[in-house]
């Protein structure tokens, strides 16, 4: 039966004489839809997931829903009926990823068929019951001229980071959670020459990157019950190595593949490389890196500074202001090793003008002029 079929005879049944005699026709309409959302849909969050102007979804167990719209948070007046609804939900959309979760293994990244990524805890873990958080993204990708026009950035950053991008400097991309990060990527990618080779790597597939013909897409694998081992991140950044890539992007570094990921791609010739990770400012993204690659094998601390001057070019750093805008708070050159310490060179910083109301106003100022200027040369574009 196709999903119009099945709608029809919903509505068939809704207009029955018992029916009709006992709902209005809105209540029809809404016991229709979620008749429907049950059979064919996710339920009760099926309508918040069709709805573009949801950005979060947060699933509290049995205890209610809350839901994000233009960065605020509200709760959802509808629920699911059972508890066992809710877990065939959460099945429904492991299994559509082909992830397993259950109570052996109760954590699982996933994804929905319109590139929403998925977060499920289950029990013994979360106490309350099955946690599901959805960030939905919007079905068009969102790029510099969207940002450029929600006040992100400004044009002499657009046009600064285009000429990076071309000139295939490394950029590291940092920031808190909900700052922007992985949308931010995905809009740099957009300055990519589509005649290069590209391979994504993630833990679950979000970047939707557009007009590079020879794009390659790798998502990480958990351990199933099958006894298919793992894929992490540090694998599919090593097979990535060998498929011929002029550019390397890494949706978020959170582990110890930060060592594959600095010691093997920005220092082994794949310049134009690109990755995320958290953090409060551009300067504590580098001794993050510090730290995840200390989480690797037995390297000095002084080799790894080394390797991270000389891997990464630029860090951006985004953030979430208190009126709930995002916003590039700060570019950062990584300048080279001083008394045995990273430095950083600031180019350009957010600074706050005169309030208008509850909104943010300040704009990026330029703070210095790029020191390494020699990819720049190399690729014949002028400063």
């Amino acid at each position: 039966m196709t999903d119009e079929e099945l709608q029809e005879l919903i509505a068939e049944k809704l207009r029955s004489r018992d029916v009709a005699g006992k709902l209005d026709v809105y209540e029809r309409i809404r016991m229709g839809k979620e008749l429907f959302f049950a059979m064919r849909g996710l339920d009760v969050i099926q309508e918040l997931i069709d709805d573009p102007q949801v950005t979060e979804i947060m699933i509290n167990g049995m205890e209610g829903i809350f839901v994000e719209r233009e960065g605020r948070i509200s709760a959802w007046p509808w629920g699911f009926e059972s508890r066992e609804k809710l877990q065939d939900v959460i099945q429904q959309i492991v299994a559509g990823c082909n992830r397993t979760v259950n109570e052996a293994s109760p954590i699982v990244d996933a994804r929905l068929e319109n590139g929403s990524r998925v977060n499920v805890v289950l029990g013994p873990v979360a106490l309350n019951g099955p946690v599901v958080t959805i960030r939905r993204f919007p079905e068009k990708p969102i790029g510099m001229k969207e940002l450029l026009e929600a006040g992100s950035v400004t044009q002499e950053v657009c046009d600064f980071l285009e000429r990076l991008v071309k000139a295939r400097y490394n950029i590291f991309i940092s920031g808190g959670t909900g700052s922007g990060k992985t949308t931010f990527l995905n809009a740099l990618a957009g300055y990519i020459p589509p005649d290069e080779r590209l391979i994504t790597i993630e833990d679950s597939a979000e970047l939707q990157i557009r007009g590079i013909p020879n794009l390659v897409r790798m998502e990480t694998r958990n351990a199933n019950v099958e006894g298919c081992r793992p894929i992490a991140i540090r694998d599919l950044i090593r097979t990535a190595l060998r498929m011929r890539p002029d550019r390397i992007i890494v949706g978020e570094v959170r582990g110890e593949e930060a060592v594959d990921l600095v010691g093997s791609a920005l220092n082994c010739g794949h310049d134009g490389s690109m990755s995320t990770g958290h953090a409060n400012s551009a300067k504590d993204m580098l001794t993050r890196l510090e730290t995840m690659m200390l989480m690797g094998p037995e390297i000095p601390l002084s080799a790894i500074r080394r390797q991270i001057a000389s891997g990464v070019d630029i860090v951006i750093h985004l953030g979430r202001l208190r009126d709930r805008t995002r916003k590039v708070l700060q570019i950062a050159e990584v300048e080279g090793i001083r008394d045995g310490e990273i430095r950083l060179s600031i180019l350009f910083e957010f600074e706050e003008e005169e309030k208008e109301g509850s909104r943010v106003c300040g704009r990026l100022v330029r703070k210095g002029e790029l020191i390494h200027g020699d990819k720049l040369r190399l690729a014949g574009i002028t400063s």
